[in-house]
């Protein structure tokens, strides 16, 4: 009677650890892991029953087609997940999120258009993951910024057309990659990955053909031969105008900035407002061709060509003004900051408030003039005092809507 009750009570505490669902099979390894092997079995989702210190599951080769949040909450020690050869559609998030222990992901030969990258945040000990042969076609930026051990990253033949720059930062282990087979549209927007590959160690498997489909004038070349001069990374201008280039006439002092931009392809322009009572930004032109202001930010006034002009400038208006040109290789920005101030004689009055001035050189420029980009400092000052009415020399009065009495200028270029 008690070797039999021995045995029962052996089998009650073994029992949990060696729960197998009976499509599959289960076994002890000699490191001691515990492995069950349910590949080929015809199954459509994944098996219920499975012991909860499972290290190693291979579920390859069958027809699941969905994995939901519950799917793997048997098996939260696993290290080992074999997935390939499915027909997973459909991946819920949350699914892989409580596999913390998880070193090596097959998600290979699916359907899989959409993955929950979020879920990878949790997996930093991750090191193999093939999500090759699939549907994916796209990435976000940070879909892999977590995984500081993965070494092995499969993503070829995906319908990937393009990659964000910064998508294999912060990989410090990664070792092979594999791109290929990815209909890429070579626009700038992949240049970095250019760039990035001729200076990285990693091991960019070529067992495919990492080649653009698009545009036509590429088509068929490798991503790592797109021409230099087709990408050009913005530079930026900011200049001082004195009139605008329209015949719309605004009372008071009107400040006109231009900002001029090189690059390819072209760059956007935008415009960032500092003042000690607002923040503006302005992305594109509001000023239609017919002189219609298109946006809310009627004050500050944008044109197609670069140029922003302020109509009624005041004490509100001081700050710093931003140019921002952006195109597909990068971004660049210069930056203006501006004052005003009134006084019967402005360059005393500059002086006392700015001891500073004087590392301008102490150089003027009066409305008309074009400004030097290349000086020196920091600042650009306004100095504006009321007009007064003076004697022409024919004996008539003069009176002026505005007069500009300084600028000092230290305007950049990037």
């Amino acid at each position: 009677m008690r070797p039999l009750l021995c045995c029962l009570v052996l089998a009650a505490l073994l029992g949990p650890c060696l729960a197998c669902p009976s499509p599959c099979s289960c076994s002890t390894k000699k490191n001691g892991r515990l492995l069950a092997r349910c590949a080929y079995k015809d199954l459509q989702e994944v098996p219920e029953g499975l012991s909860s210190n499972v290290t190693i599951l291979t579920l390859s080769a069958n027809r699941i087609g969905w994995l939901g949040q519950g799917s793997f909450a048997e098996v939260p020690e696993v290290q080992s997940l074999w997935l390939g050869y499915n027909q997973i559609g459909v991946v819920e998030p949350g699914a892989f999120a409580m596999l913390v222990h998880l070193k090596n992901l097959d998600l290979s030969h699916n359907k899989i258009t959409d993955f929950p990258w979020q879920d990878l945040r949790n997996l930093s000990g991750l090191q193999i993951l093939k999500m090759n042969n699939n549907r994916l076609a796209g990435l976000s930026r940070d879909a892999f910024h977590s995984l500081k051990d993965l070494r092995s990253l499969w993503l070829n033949d995906n319908e990937l057309t393009t990659l964000a720059e910064g998508t294999f930062d912060n990989l410090p282990s990664l070792s092979q990659l594999q791109i290929f087979n990815n209909p890429f549209n070579c626009s700038c927007k992949v240049f970095w990955l250019k760039k990035w590959s001729e200076s990285t160690s990693v091991s960019i498997t070529k067992g495919g053909s990492t080649v653009c489909v698009a545009p036509a004038r590429l088509k068929g070349r490798a991503v790592t031969d797109i021409p230099d001069h087709h990408c050009v990374a913005p530079s930026v201008q900011l200049t001082y105008l004195s009139n605008l280039d329209n015949t719309v006439m605004y009372n008071g002092l009107t400040l006109t900035l231009h900002c001029s931009v090189a690059g390819s392809p072209p760059p956007e322009i935008r415009w960032k407002i500092q003042t000690s009572g607002r923040r503006v930004e302005i992305n594109g032109p509001n000023v239609a061709r017919d002189g219609n202001v298109k946006q809310s930010q009627e004050h500050f006034l944008v044109f197609k060509n670069g140029t922003m002009a302020i109509p009624n400038f005041s004490k509100e208006d001081e700050g710093t003004y931003t140019c921002v040109a952006v195109n597909d290789v990068g971004t660049r920005d210069v930056s203006v900051n501006v004052a005003l101030a009134g006084s019967e004689n402005p360059i005393e009055d500059l002086l006392r408030d700015d001891p500073h001035a004087g590392h301008f050189g102490g150089q003027s420029c009066y409305k008309g003039d074009e400004m030097d980009p290349s000086g020196v400092g920091e600042k650009l000052v306004i100095v504006y005092h009321m007009p007064r009415e003076s004697k022409s020399g024919a004996g008539g009065a003069v009176s002026p809507r505005g007069i500009l009495g300084t600028l000092l200028l230290a305007l950049g270029i990037v």
